[in-house]
């Protein structure tokens, strides 16, 4: 399930972004935060598995039609295509009939999931 990030979760979402490389020193990752929070163009949320824990993040940005995913991070033991897919799956529901799109690093995930889609 996923749930719409809101300060309460600031440390919980700190910590799944800090995964990426460029999220790993304290400001860079304290300025994506503040964009998510303030900017209304970004959203993120943050991933409940089945047993109701936080269990990683994903986070968009909206577009023309379109959102970006710019970031989609999960816990170590949950990183496999299953998940991936019930995460996307999940936006999917979320974003309605705009386009799931992908970053540099995100689009393998995306291209991944879409092929699952398309299977009978």
């Amino acid at each position: 399930m996923l749930v719409k990030y809101k300060r309460d979760y600031q440390k919980i979402a700190m910590g799944f972004l800090s995964f990426e490389p460029d999220l790993k020193v304290l400001s860079n990752l304290q300025s994506e935060l503040k964009l998510f929070a303030e900017d209304a163009g970004h959203q993120l949320y943050l991933y409940k598995d089945a047993d109701n824990d936080f269990s990683g993040v994903v986070g968009i940005e909206d577009g023309d039609g379109y959102v970006l995913v710019r970031h989609l991070q999960l816990a170590p033991a949950l990183r496999n295509q299953e998940t991936i897919n019930t995460v996307l799956d999940e936006l999917a529901s979320i974003v309605g009939a705009r386009r799931i799109m992908g970053s540099l690093e995100t689009t393998p995930l995306i291209m991944r999931w879409e092929e699952h889609r398309r299977e009978p």
